[in-house]
């Protein structure tokens, strides 16, 4: 059997009543984790484990497993779509993904623009989870194969490159981007050293012994950050509630976001490929390659919607490339793609190589359930896209509290400690100080991200080679990698330096 037939046979499997059901339960209540903030797809779908077991009960194995998947995988991608909306009407990341779309999709919501905003992300969400699934029927054997050559060396210049792409956040400075930087680099040092086991910066505190929460300090920064900023600033005519306006993208908003969906679907795709990338490093990505590649880079922060669109494509595309390492494989691409990993060996089924072969009614019944979820989502989705943005009409003596109660009920749920309150107060302010004073919160969240990634790979990569740092430069995907990230530094300040010799020679 060709890969066309087999990808029926899914459909005949993903199109049984039963099946159907799962899928709209798991892409509904994925919807609603994402939104919430500090639940996310990982709780989402651990919490959902147990009842897909009484849910299946009584049916024959292979049945129940597929049912089972189909209804936890919804729950993963629906949250990639629900993150959107809360990061755009309220500036709260719904989801750690999701941290980017705050950037441009909360200004366009305050430019009367959130019903654009809100169906790009839904548009861009449903083409990236086609592409995505695309790219998973006829790319995922050699794109496993390449992502299997990937070892430490290869991950620590990954995500160099990532942390030196920064720089594209900088904005009017380049030396606040970089305070940024290693603010957040500092931030990630907090905890226990996982090679030594020594504690770093806790003072003796066991709250911090696990690191701080990644969605606590992004909540903090750009959520309770835009609610110190409206109490505390006296331009009242700043705090004037924006207008809707339009509900659905213009023409022009749909030509604008077209090359942006495309990219950010491909990229998000081949970098949710890679085990332990995923989501957030996609949007990143994407948000980064998009103000690269745009010619008015100065508009991005200020309501461009290739800013909404490239990453929120990103993260939806990387949720359907995790898939590929943990299916053939049975390498999970992230902490989510684990749990769907030990919910298929629950059910007596492997992960792996063989998976397509022993189980191709679990296997293709999940990749056709992708692409009947994705369609649910959009069909879902569009229709709210009015009702979600009448929420920005709210008056902000209204919303502010909403905000504060949405923001405070999801950092508690993540740990139930109240140390995460003081903490997200802290961030809050934090990130009135930065934007404030013009410091791009952007580099501080992704170097958060990728400060332990760096910290660990670097440690693996030099106790392979018995602390030999040439394996960084004898590697040639790594050196390649390396090359970028330092022209990636050294091209802007070398054409600025340029200008300046030609401003002088001008004056004499």
């Amino acid at each position: 059997m060709g890969v066309i037939d087999f990808l029926w046979n899914g459909f005949l499997v993903a199109l049984q009543p039963d099946n159907l059901l799962f899928a709209f339960i798991g892409v509904l209540i994925g919807t609603a984790v994402g939104v919430l903030p500090g639940i996310g797809p990982m709780s989402g779908v651990a919490l959902l484990i147990p009842i897909t077991a009484t849910l299946t009960s009584g049916a024959s194995a292979e049945e129940a497993a597929s049912s089972a998947i189909i209804l936890l995988a919804g729950v993963y991608y629906g949250a990639m779509y629900g993150g959107s909306t809360t990061s755009i009407l309220l500036n709260t990341p719904g989801e750690s993904s999701s941290v980017v779309t705050t950037l441009d999709g909360y200004q366009m919501a305050k430019q009367g623009r959130a019903g654009s905003a809100l169906s790009i992300a839904a548009i861009g969400s449903f083409v990236a989870g086609i592409v995505a699934l695309i790219g998973l029927i006829f790319l995922a054997q050699p794109l496993s194969e390449i992502a299997i050559k990937f070892g430490p060396a290869e991950y620590f210049s990954l995500m160099l490159l990532g942390l030196c792409a920064v720089s594209s956040f900088a904005g009017k400075s380049m030396t606040k981007s970089l305070i940024a930087t290693v603010i957040g680099l500092l931030l990630a040092t907090i905890g226990m050293d996982n090679v030594s086991g020594v504690a770093r910066f806790t003072f003796n505190t066991p709250v911090l012994y696990q690191g701080l929460e990644f969605l606590t300090v992004a909540v903090g920064i750009f959520a309770l950050g835009e609610v110190f900023s409206t109490i505390l600033q006296k331009n009242k005519e700043e705090q004037a509630i924006a207008k809707v306006g339009r509900v659905f993208p213009t023409k022009q908003d749909l030509k604008d976001s077209a090359a942006p969906i495309a990219r950010g679907s491909i990229i998000g795709f081949f970098i949710g490929v890679l085990p332990g990338a995923g989501a957030i490093l996609a949007s990143f990505f994407s948000y980064i390659a998009e103000k690269k590649w745009s010619k008015n880079p100065d508009s991005f922060g200020k309501g461009n919607i290739a800013g909404v669109a490239g990453p929120e494509s990103a993260n939806n595309a990387a949720s359907g490339g995790g898939m590929v390492p943990m299916l053939t494989l049975g390498i999970p691409g992230g902490g989510t793609t684990a749990i769907l990993m030990g919910a298929l060996i629950m059910y007596n089924v492997q992960p792996g190589p063989l998976l397509f072969e022993e189980h191709p009614q679990v296997a293709w019944g999940l990749i056709a359930s992708m692409f009947i979820g994705n369609l649910m989502l959009l069909i879902l989705n569009m229709p709210l896209v009015k009702i979600f943005a009448k929420i920005i009409e709210t008056p902000i003596k209204y919303l502010t509290p909403i905000i504060i109660a949405i923001s405070v009920f999801g950092v508690y749920a993540v740990q139930v400690e109240t140390f995460d309150l003081y903490l997200l107060i802290f961030c809050g302010l934090l990130g009135y100080f930065f934007a404030k004073h013009d410091y791009p919160l952007a580099p501080l969240v992704l170097s958060l991200v990728l400060g332990p990634m760096i910290e660990n790979n670097l440690r693996r990569a030099l106790t392979g080679s018995d602390g030999d740092w040439s394996i960084f430069v004898t590697h040639p995907i790594s050196l390649g990698f390396l090359i970028v990230s330092a022209l990636w530094l050294l091209i802007p300040i070398i054409l600025k330096l340029r200008g300046k010799k030609v401003i002088i020679n001008d004056e004499s």
